[in-house]
């Protein structure tokens, strides 16, 4: 019979190893697609809930959806058909859509955030089937969703993410489709124009050009100005693009942080209502001039990033995807950064670029580190977003000093992100040259 200090004792796991097997747990906890769904609902309730208590700025354009819609069903008048209008013609379809089943305000503004939470799921979906970190991304998805709060739901914005989103996740594998997306989203809000201009830049051949870019861009258009001359608004329906020409200096637009800071020290500077477009606009000659200025410098900067993404193409096409994230990213924040018009709902744009990265991942490890922070960066300016609008929107139109500080904090993140993206356009660039010295 053997003594006890012949018998061995059982061997104990390592602490580390333990606590990277909780770790590992816990992970496969988080990415199954259970907790995936019970977080898309708890955020989306929470979102609706915040909704309905600032209802009147959030729903408020969702009321204008409304009476646009239900005006041309009782008088035959519709918008772009018989007069000019600030959206694209194709933004009628998904404001036609609660009115087919609805006939009050309150039923309409359900049925919208209903719509736009049924786009979002959609999006979860492929975004959650995406490889090889799309489920860690949709956590990311809701959490920038939730940060920026109750805006995007009440906007025509709610339903051009979801479209972006998508249009990134597929473009690598079916970029024809990517494009038709893009397209389909510009003629909703032009926001997505960005993308398909991004899309564009990346075609590495002139073949790919017109297979992957020209025939399904032309294939939409054709459809929307189709239904335009049938309509009789061949007139009209190229309108919207000259339509934000007489605007003003937005007061929440970056290029009006100058004049919201100087508000501080300097009375003389005025922010008023304009009952038209239904937007504070900071007046004077100069705020005029930037106004101004930003109209001629919104297309340039469009163009320049266009022509970095394709030379960064073409060094590195096998880098095609990375290129096209970053100057999709690029592109969007530069259509927010020199936009006179600053409309929080805006935002909503720059989430898409950033949860494709994240699902689809890069080949080097020190690329994939580089979206850490420009995720966290995004979250924090949507966070900062919905503490201007709507929760201190008063006080940062009534120029006080801890709602015009946030303001500029954000406006000077954005402008970050934006030069972020930029750099890391030319050092993928330039990266081959770099290795083919090394070698």
């Amino acid at each position: 019979m053997p003594s006890a200090s012949d018998i061995s004792p059982t061997p104990q796991p390592a602490p580390k190893a333990v606590g990277k097997d909780i770790l590992r747990s816990a992970n496969h906890v988080l990415t199954s697609w259970p907790a995936l769904w019970i977080g898309f609902v708890l955020a989306h309730a929470w979102i609706i809930l915040q909704a309905w208590v600032f209802e009147p700025q959030i729903l408020g354009d969702v009321g204008l959806y409304e009476w646009w819609v239900r005006n041309g069903m009782n008088t035959g008048s519709w918008p772009v058909f018989d007069y000019d209008w600030v959206y694209p013609l194709g933004a009628l379809a998904p404001m036609v859509i609660p009115a087919l089943f609805t006939d009050s305000t309150h039923d309409y503004d359900w049925v919208w955030m209903s719509l736009v939470t049924v786009a979002n799921a959609g999006a979860v979906l492929v975004l959650g089937r995406a490889r090889p970190r799309g489920r860690v991304a949709v956590w990311f998805w809701l959490a920038f969703l939730v940060a920026l709060g109750p805006i995007w739901i009440g906007r025509l914005d709610g339903l051009l993410a979801p479209i972006i989103l998508v249009a990134l996740l597929v473009a690598a594998r079916r970029p024809a489709l990517a494009m038709a997306l893009a397209t389909i989203g510009a003629w909703i809000k032009i926001a997505p124009g960005a993308v398909a201009l991004a899309l564009a830049a990346t075609a590495t051949s002139a073949k790919r050009f017109v297979r992957n870019v020209v025939l399904p861009g032309a294939a939409v258009c054709a459809v929307v100005v189709g239904v335009a001359v049938a309509g009789g608004a061949q007139d009209n329906v190229l309108d919207v693009f000259g339509e934000q020409g007489d605007r003003q200096l937005q007061v929440e637009a970056v290029g009006a942080t100058p004049f919201t800071v100087a508000r501080l020290w300097d009375p003389s500077i005025r922010v008023e209502y304009d009952n038209v477009i239904y937007t504070y606009e900071v007046q004077g000659a100069q705020a005029d001039a930037v106004a101004q200025a930003l109209d001629v410098a919104l297309p340039v900067a469009a163009l320049l990033i266009a022509a970095l993404v394709w030379w960064a193409a073409r060094r590195r096409p096998d880098r095609v995807g990375d290129v096209l994230l970053i100057g999709a990213t690029a592109e969007l924040l530069a259509l927010i950064v020199f936009n006179k018009v600053g409309s929080p709902q805006f935002i909503a744009w720059i989430g898409p670029p950033i949860a494709a990265a994240i699902a689809l991942g890069t080949r080097s490890q020190g690329t994939r580190r580089t979206w850490f922070l420009p995720a966290l960066g995004t979250i924090l300016v949507a966070r900062l977003t919905m503490e201007i609008y709507p929760l201190q929107y008063g006080e940062f139109l009534g120029g006080f000093p801890l709602a015009t500080t946030i303001g500029a904090l954000r406006n000077v993140l954005l402008v970050a992100l934006m030069l972020g993206a930029i750099v890391r356009l030319v050092q993928v660039a330039w990266s081959r040259r770099a290795v083919s010295r090394t070698s």
